[in-house]
């Protein structure tokens, strides 16, 4: 929706994304290297130069930022508190899943979702806890990035946005189209309760840092580059969910590789 806070600040992310195009692109290998120039292509980080400059903001801002707060967080809040928040934020999320499974054609996933959000919306008393889950209906997610990979469309140069972290064209595009998607967010923001969306906003930020506070932790205490290595990890996990959602037999459980969630600065991952 055109008033969506999340989609203009997604929009002026993929613009600045764009301006990079403008700032410098890494040189390429001479065409008398070929090893050289199928590295270049396989990491497809053209504008490698622009996006460290944008991925170090991204890291201070986490640094001195959403960190402390997700480690402050953790040290308040107990772990069964910090999970009830977890499903319940996630259950709110279930229509652009839903929506995502049908676009995909994922029609026995699209009634998991379904199912899910019934069962926990009522019994897990509005989603604060999964009681689907035991019942034999694990959850999934599914983002509109991953739904145009499903059909074919290509990623594009890698992209590190301001705030949102490592992404790429067709899952920016997927972002913006996403927050269309969510009827909570059109409520929020149609009914003037704009607290109650920077309230979620926030929160959602806050839980996914902490449940990636250690391995973030621990990739950046490990990695000799830990630009190149969140590169690598955030195109892996992408191309693994959207192989898991084109064979959902094969996968076993779509969704269930988690890309690095987009609110971590630093890093996934998505939806």
């Amino acid at each position: 929706m055109a008033s969506s806070i999340l989609e203009k600040i997604a929009l002026r992310a993929g613009v600045t994304a764009i301006a990079a195009l403008l700032i410098g692109c890494a040189t390429p290998p001479p065409a008398d290297d070929p090893e050289a120039q199928a590295e270049f292509d396989q990491i497809n980080d053209p504008l490698e130069p622009a996006n460290r400059v944008i991925f170090s903001v991204n890291e201070g801002i986490d640094d001195y930022f959403l960190r402390p707060v997700a480690v402050g967080y953790r040290a308040v809040v107990p772990s069964f508190g910090r999970d009830r928040i977890s499903d319940f934020l996630d259950n709110l999320k279930s229509p652009v899943y839903l929506v995502n499974d049908l676009l995909q054609g994922n029609f026995t996933m699209a009634g998991s979702t379904v199912g899910r959000f019934a069962l926990n919306s009522s019994f897990g008393v509005l989603g604060i806890m999964d009681v689907a889950e035991p019942m034999g209906l694990p959850g999934h997610s599914a983002d509109f990035g991953e739904t145009l990979g499903v059909w074919g469309i290509g990623e594009g140069p890698y992209l590190v946005l301001p705030l949102f972290g490592p992404s790429n064209p067709r899952d920016t595009v997927g972002m913006v189209a996403d927050s269309y998607t969510d009827p909570l967010d059109y409520y929020l923001q149609t009914g003037g309760r704009h607290w109650a969306y920077w309230t979620r906003l926030g929160l959602t930020a806050i839980s996914q840092r902490e449940a990636y506070l250690d391995s973030l932790d621990d990739v950046k205490r490990t990695s000799l580059d830990y630009y190149s290595t969140l590169r690598s990890l955030y195109r892996q996990r992408r191309e693994a969910l959207i192989g898991n959602a084109r064979n959902p037999q094969q996968s076993g459980a779509p969704g269930a590789m988690s890309a690095l969630p987009a609110a971590v600065l630093t890093d996934d991952t998505q939806q």
